[in-house]
């Protein structure tokens, strides 16, 4: 395969991501009312509520505190609640309301959702591989100092040790 149509290839494929991040974000705003990334936390939530909010961040490769916001948001709309854990005061619970249940059952998939699981299915090679060619993009366009939003959302993805080393 020559250069330019490798080129072309890189280029069709980033255009497809972005057209079913963007098509996945629409659909579900239009069905739930929510952002992608509150409606991924919802989805995490039901999976396995009640969860810690620790849990529900590294579930979602957050910061918690990117977490909390989203979970502010959600509570807000009457969709999760959270408790203190009986055993141990310092834990922060989260789960969904009646609300939240019944919407979780009807909302479409998530873009976020479908990446984590598909990216967690595979080996440490294909990641290393796919890391370096994102990173490589990054640095196309300049971009490794910018802070990571949330796909589809405007809301930031606390900086934290790990971005800082890219």
């Amino acid at each position: 395969m020559e250069k330019k149509d490798r080129i072309a290839d890189i280029i069709d494929n980033v255009r497809r991501v972005f057209q079913i991040l963007h098509e996945q974000s629409k659909k579900a705003e239009k069905e739930t009312g929510l952002t992608s990334p509150q409606l991924w936390a919802i989805k995490v939530i039901a999976d396995s509520a009640p969860v810690r909010v620790s849990e529900l961040a590294r579930r979602m490769y957050l910061h918690p505190a990117t977490v909390v916001g989203i979970l502010d948001r959600l509570e807000a709309r009457g969709l999760a609640k959270r408790s203190g854990c009986e055993k141990d005061h310092r834990v922060v619970l989260v789960d969904l309301t009646d609300k939240g249940r019944s919407l979780v059952v009807s909302a479409p998939g998530v873009a976020q959702g479908f990446l984590v699981s598909g990216l967690e299915q595979l080996s440490g090679d294909v990641l290393e591989e796919i890391n370096g060619g994102l990173s490589k993009l990054v640095q196309i366009f300049g971009a490794q100092k910018i802070p990571p939003k949330l796909i589809m959302s405007s809301e930031m993805n606390v900086p934290g040790e790990r971005q800082q080393k890219g």
